[in-house]
C-alpha cells in the first residue's frame, strides 16, 4: 500500500504496519521515499507525526514489550480515550501510543520535540523523550542574555534548536515581543541576508515564552522558500502544521458527505478550519516570492481564527489590513564585530578582531553589516587574513561563495542571495535598479527621476518604481535629516552590496556611460545653481544641500577627470569653490583644482597674457563655455588651488608655483571686475606671497571702487571686510578698518549672509581690541557667534570663542577668559572643527600661563602647538613659537645659549607674510631680545637692552594698546635695565633707541 505520497496520516499508517511486521528496514525506505516526494512536490518536510515515527524506527526495540495498544487502523476510533479534546499534529483525534490533552503533552510536535524551540525533549509515543538531536541548544546568546526556560508542561510546536548563538538583537526581540503581544500580524522586513528567518525564531521563541497562556497550541514555522508555486502555498503551511488527514470511509453516505464537504478541494479552507479553534503562533517564513498568495493566506486565517497570530518575514510587506511592520536593519558595527568574532573563531580558532581591528571594522562596514554576507566573510578567514579579505571585497561576489552546506542554495553564496531579490522584480524595477548604483551617498526623489529615467522608463514612474524596490527591501529609505533646513526629505540608497550587484547589472545593460553622464549633469546643474545662494538668505539652506550631496557631488568631479571632460570638471570646481571655502574643505578645493586644471593649459605659464575684463563668470551658464570663459575659468581654478594651500609655503616656494604666481600678476590688475569677485579676489594671495605687501592697501582700495563702480553689492561687502582686517594691522589704520567693517556688517545684513555678517562683527571686534576697547570688542564677538550659529559654523564658532576668551582676559576676567579657552579646547578635541582654532587658543592660554608663572603649564601648550604646527609651518609661525620658548627659558633662569637661538627666531620673522600678517610681531621681538642680552652678558647687556626698549617705544604702531603681556614684558625689561645702569645711563641709552630702525634696533641682538 504506497498510496498518495502527500497522504501523511494514510503513510503514517503504512509505516506502522511495516514496523509491527518486523520489516524496520522497508519502513525506513518508505519514509525517505515519502520525505523526497513531498520535497519535490511542495518543498516541504515531511509532518510532525511522521517524524516522530522515523525517530522511533531508528531507536533499537525496548526490551519489554509495549505497554500501550497498537494504533487502531480508523484514526477517531474507540482505542482513544482522550480527557477532553486531543491534539496531534495531524489534526487527528487520536494521538498514536499516547493520549493528550491540551496544555499537557503531545506527541506530534518537531523530531527535537522542543517547548517552544527551546531544546527540551517532549515524550514519545512510547513516553519517553525523544534523544535524536543529540544534545540540546542552550541557545548560547553572546548578548549575555538568559535563554527563558521552558515551560512546566510543553506545548506544542515545530521549531527546532539553532545550531549557532544569536548575537545581539535585543531591541529587535523586544519590539518584536511588544508587537505580537499588541498586533495579530508582524511582518519582519528587511533586505536578503539581514538575519529576519533568524531574528523571526528568535523572537517567536522568547515571545511565547514571555507569554505562556497566550499561544497554548504552540507556535509553529511555516518555511515558504522552497515552495516554487504559489498555490501550493496553503498546502506548505498545512504540511507544517502536520495537518493533512486521511479519513477511511465505509460507506457510501460518507462517500457522499465528502463530496460535499466545502474544504475537500480547498486547501486554504481547510487550513481555516484546522486553526479555529485554536490559539498559536505561525511564522510564515519568506514569502517575498510568492507574496500574493501569503498575504491572502494570512487574511484569511486572521479573518477566520481570531486565535491565530502571524509572525512574517519578507522582503517586502505583505500589505495585509492590520499589518505592522518591523523594518530588520543591518546589525550596528559593534555587534557585526562580535558577530564576525564569534564566527570566525567558529572557522578558524584562535582569530580574534584585536588582532585587526582596523580590518574587521571594514569587513563589517563594506558588508553593510548583513549577518549572512558576515558569515560567509567569516568562512573565508580559513584562507585570508582580514585585511586580505577586506582588501578583496571589491569583488565580492566571487569572494564569498563558501556557505553552509545545509542552507538553501539562495542562502549559500552572496550572489545567490542578491539573485533571489532580483528575480522577483519586473524589468522597469531593473532599470532603476541598475540606474541607482550610479549614486553614491544616496539621492533624493528629484534626482532620482532625472538619472533613472529614459531608455524605457517614464520620469513619471520612477517615483512609482522606486516605492516598489523600497518595498522589496531593495532601495533603502529614511529622511535626510531631522532639523536640517533641506526639510528632511526623504533620501533613497542601496546597501554596497546591492549597489555592486546593481552595477554588474548596469554593465551588463549596456547603460552605464548613459547613466553616469544623467548623473553628472544633474550634480553640475545643483552644484552650479548652488552657488549664488551662499551668498545670501540661503545661504545655510545651500550649504546643507551641498553637504548632504557631497558624495555624488566628488563622484561627478571624478567621473569627469576620468572622462577628460575639462569643461564639466572646471564648471563643477567654480562651482563649489566657495561651498569648500565656507565649510573649510581645504584638502578637497586643493585636489579638485588641481586636477582640474591639470586638463588643460597653464594660462599662467611664461610668458603669460593679460585677462580681459570679463564680467560674466564661466559658471553663470552649463557648459560647454566659450572660448574666452574656458581661458578664465583655467586662470580662476588655479587660484582656487593657490588659495587652498596659503600655509603650505614650501610648495608655494616651488620653481612651479612661483612661475604661476608671477602670471598671475601679469594676468591680473586692480579694478578689473574678475578681481572684484570670489575666486578672481584671491588674486591678492600672488600679491602678498611675492612680497609686495606694501602695495596691498592701494590694490584693496583700487577694488573698491571697482566694486561701487560696478554696483556689485556682495562683492563690496566681501572686499571691505577683506580691508578692515588689512587696516587692523596697518599703522594707523585702526579708524578705517572700523568703518569698512561697520558698512560691510551693513551690507551683508540687508543682502541676508550670515557669514558675512559674522566675518564684519568678528573684524570690528579686533579694532576694539586693538583700541583697548574690551567691553565693545566682547559684545562684537558675542553678536558674530549668533551668526555662525545660524549658519552652523562650528569652526567659526570655535575660533569666535578663542577670541572672546583672550578678550575677557585683557578685559579683568582672567578667571572667565581662562575657562572659556579650556572649554574651547576640549571642544575641538570633539571634532574636526577645531583645526584652526587649537593653536591660536593654545597660544593665547600659553601666553596667560606664562603672566601668571605657570611656567611648566605653558611650556606643554607651547609644545603641542609645536606638533600642530610641524612639519610646515610658515617661518613667521615657527620664528614666533621659538621666541615665546625662548621667554619661558628665560624666565625660568636658563641662560645657555639662548642668543643663537633668538637670532635664528629673529630671521625667520623677517619673511613678507610677517609684514601683512603681524607687522608688529619683530617690534615685539625686541623687548624678548632686551631680556635675552640681560640673561646672557649680565651688566654688559644692560645699555643694548635699554636701547631696545627706546626702539621699541618708538617702532610700535601708535593708536594700539598692547597686549597685557606685552605691557608687562615692557615694564620688567625697563626695570631690569634700570637696575644694572642706573637711571641717568638709562635714560640716555633709551634715547639713543628711540633714533634707531627696525633693522638697526634687531642688529644690537
Amino acid at each position: 500500500m504506497r498510496g498518495p505520497p502527500l497522504d501523511e496520516p494514510l503513510q503514517a499508517l503504512r509505516l506502522h504496519a511495516l514496523r509491527a511486521a518486523g520489516r524496520t528496514a522497508e519502513a525506513l525506505a518508505a519514509y525517505e521515499e515519502i520525505r523526497i516526494g513531498l520535497a519535490d512536490r511542495l518543498g516541504a518536510d515531511p509532518g510532525p507525526e511522521l517524524r516522530t515515527l522515523h525517530a522511533e524506527l531508528l531507536r533499537p526495540p525496548p526490551s519489554h514489550p509495549p505497554t500501550n495498544p497498537p494504533p487502531p487502523l480508523i484514526p477517531g476510533g474507540p482505542a482513544t480515550a482522550p480527557t477532553g479534546h486531543a491534539l496531534n499534529g495531524a489534526g487527528l483525534g487520536t494521538a498514536y501510543g499516547t493520549t493528550t490533552s491540551y496544555g499537557t503533552s503531545t506527541s506530534y510536535a518537531t523530531g527535537t520535540g522542543t517547548a517552544y524551540g527551546i531544546g527540551t525533549p517532549q515524550p514519545g509515543p512510547n513516553g519517553t523523550g525523544n534523544h535524536s538531536t543529540g544534545p540540546h541548544n542552550t541557545g548560547n546568546h553572546l548578548t549575555g542574555n538568559h535563554e527563558p526556560q521552558p515551560h512546566s508542561h510543553p506545548r506544542p510546536g515545530n521549531l527546532r534548536p539553532r545550531l549557532t548563538s544569536f548575537v545581539g538583537r535585543d531591541a529587535d526581540l523586544a519590539a518584536i515581543r511588544e508587537g505580537l503581544a499588541a498586533h495579530r500580524l508582524v511582518t519582519l522586513l528587511g533586505p536578503g541576508g539581514a538575519g529576519k528567518t533568524r531574528l523571526s525564531q528568535e523572537g517567536a521563541e522568547t515571545a511565547a515564552a514571555a507569554s505562556p497562556e497566550a499561544w497554548p497550541h504552540g507556535v509553529w514555522l511555516a518555511e515558504l522558500a522552497p515552495v516554487d508555486d504559489p498555490q501550493t502555498v496553503p498546502e506548505a503551511v498545512l504540511t507544517a502544521l502536520g495537518a493533512r488527514e486521511t479519513v477511511v470511509r465505509g460507506t457510501t453516505a460518507e462517500g457522499l458527505r465528502a463530496a460535499a464537504d466545502p474544504t475537500a478541494l480547498d486547501p486554504l479552507a481547510r487550513l481555516a478550519e484546522h486553526c479555529a479553534g485554536r490559539r498559536m503562533l505561525l511564522v510564515l517564513d519568506n514569502c517575498e516570492h510568492v507574496i500574493d498568495a501569503a498575504a491572502g493566506l494570512a487574511e484569511r486565517l486572521l479573518a477566520d481564527c481570531p486565535g491565530v497570530t502571524v509572525l512574517a518575514t519578507s522582503r517586502e510587506p505583505l500589505a495585509v489590513p492590520g499589518e505592522v511592520l518591523r523594518p530588520v536593519e543591518p546589525l550596528p558595527d559593534p555587534v557585526a564585530l562580535r558577530l564576525l568574532a564569534d564566527r570566525g573563531a567558529a572557522a578558524r580558532p584562535g582569530f580574534r578582531i584585536e588582532d585587526d581591528p582596523a580590518a574587521c571594522a571594514e569587513i563589517c562596514r563594506r558588508l553593510d553589516g548583513l549577518p549572512l554576507a558576515i558569515e560567509l566573510a567569516a568562512a573565508r578567514l580559513r584562507l585570508l587574513s582580514p585585511r586580505q579579505l577586506a582588501d578583496r571585497l571589491d569583488d565580492r561576489f566571487r569572494l564569498l561563495t563558501s556557505g553552509s552546506r545545509t542552507l538553501l542554495p539562495r542562502q549559500q553564496t552572496l550572489r545567490a542571495v542578491v539573485d533571489w531579490s532580483w528575480e522577483l522584480t519586473d524589468e522597469p524595477e531593473r532599470a532603476v535598479l541598475r540606474r541607482l548604483s550610479v549614486f553614491a551617498g544616496g539621492c533624493d526623489l528629484a534626482a532620482a527621476e532625472e538619472v533613472c529615467a529614459g531608455d524605457g522608463v517614464d520620469g513619471r514612474e520612477v517615483a512609482g518604481l522606486l516605492g516598489s524596490l523600497i518595498d522589496k527591501s531593495l532601495v533603502v529609505a529614511a529622511p535626510a535629516g531631522e532639523k536640517d533646513s533641506v526639510g528632511g526629505e526623504m533620501r533613497y540608497r542601496l546597501l554596497e552590496t546591492v549597489g555592486e550587484y546593481a552595477g554588474e547589472r548596469l554593465d551588463e545593460a549596456g547603460e552605464r556611460a548613459g547613466a553616469e553622464r544623467r548623473h553628472l549633469v544633474a550634480y553640475r546643474e545643483l552644484a552650479r545653481t548652488t552657488d549664488p545662494l551662499l551668498r545670501g538668505p540661503g545661504q545655510r539652506a545651500g550649504m546643507e544641500r551641498l553637504e548632504l550631496e557631497h558624495d555624488n557631488l566628488r563622484t561627478a568631479l571624478r567621473r569627469a577627470l576620468a572622462a577628460g571632460d575639462e569643461h564639466e570638471a572646471l564648471c563643477l570646481v567654480l562651482s563649489l569653490q566657495w561651498f569648500w571655502s565656507l565649510r573649510d574643505h581645504r584638502s578637497d578645493a586643493r585636489h579638485w583644482a588641481t586636477a582640474a586644471a591639470a586638463l588643460g593649459p597653464n594660462p599662467f605659464a611664461a610668458p603669460a597674457e593679460p585677462a580681459p575684463d570679463l564680467h560674466e563668470s564661466p559658471i553663470d551658464g552649463p557648459p560647454p563655455m566659450a572660448p574666452e570663459q574656458l581661458l578664465e575659468a583655467r586662470r580662476e581654478v588655479r587660484l582656487v588651488a593657490l588659495a587652498s594651500r596659503d600655509s603650505d609655503i614650501e610648495a608655494l616656494r616651488d620653481p612651479e608655483a612661483q612661475e604661476d604666481l608671477a602670471g598671475m600678476l601679469t594676468a591680473y590688475r586692480p579694478g578689473m571686475p574678475q578681481t572684484c569677485k570670489v575666486p578672481g579676489a584671491m588674486w591678492f594671495y600672488a600679491v602678498v606671497i611675492t612680497g609686495r605687501v606694501d602695495e596691498l592697501a592701494a590694490l584693496v582700495d583700487g577694488a573698491v571702487r571697482a566694486c561701487r563702480d560696478f554696483g556689485y553689492e556682495w562683492e563690496l561687502a566681501y572686499i571691505l571686510q577683506l580691508r578692515s582686517k588689512v587696516f587692523n594691522d596697518h599703522p594707523g589704520g585702526l579708524a578705517q578698518a572700523a568703518r569698512d567693517a561697520d558698512e560691510a556688517l551693513r551690507l551683508f545684513l540687508r543682502i541676508g549672509d550670515a557669514w558675512g555678517a559674522a566675518e564684519a562683527l568678528s573684524g570690528r571686534a579686533e579694532s576694539h581690541e586693538r583700541r583697548g576697547a574690551y567691553g565693545a570688542a566682547a559684545d562684537d564677538y558675542r553678536a558674530a557667534m549668533v551668526h555662525a550659529e545660524d549658519l552652523g559654523a562650528h569652526g567659526q564658532i570655535l575660533l569666535l570663542r578663542c577670541r572672546l576668551g583672550g578678550v575677557l582676559i585683557e578685559d579683568g576676567q582672567a578667571e572667565a577668559g581662562e575657562r572659556m579657552l579650556r572649554e574651547v579646547l576640549a571642544d575641538a578635541a570633539k571634532g574636526n572643527s577645531g583645526r584652526d582654532t587649537e593653536p591660536f587658543a593654545r597660544l593665547t592660554l600659553a601666553t596667560w600661563l606664562t603672566a601668571t608663572g605657570r611656567f611648566q603649564e605653558a611650556r606643554a601648550e607651547l609644545r603641542r602647538v609645536h606638533e600642530l604646527f610641524s612639519p610646515r609651518a610658515p617661518d613667521l609661525f615657527a620664528g614666533m613659537l621659538q621666541a615665546l620658548v625662548i621667554s619661558l627659558d628665560v624666565d625660568e633662569g636658563h641662560r645657555e645659549g639662548l642668543l643663537p637661538r633668538f637670532r635664528q627666531s629673529m630671521e625667520l620673522m623677517q619673511d613678507s607674510m610677517a609684514q601683512m600678517v603681524a607687522p608688529d610681531l619683530p617690534v615685539v621681538q625686541l623687548l624678548t631680545g632686551a631680556r635675552v642680552l640681560m640673561a646672557e652678558r649680565g651688566d654688559a647687556g644692560g645699555g643694548d637692552a635699554a636701547r631696545l626698549v627706546g626702539a621699541y617705544d618708538a617702532l610700535r604702531a601708535d593708536g594700539q594698546v598692547p597686549p597685557q603681556i606685552i605691557r608687562r614684558d615692557r615694564a620688567r625689561t625697563e626695570a631690569a635695565a634700570r637696575a644694572l645702569l642706573g637711571d641717568t645711563a638709562y635714560a640716555r641709552a633709551y634715547a639713543e633707541g628711540g633714533g634707531l630702525s627696525l633693522r638697526e634696533a634687531t642688529a644690537l641682538i
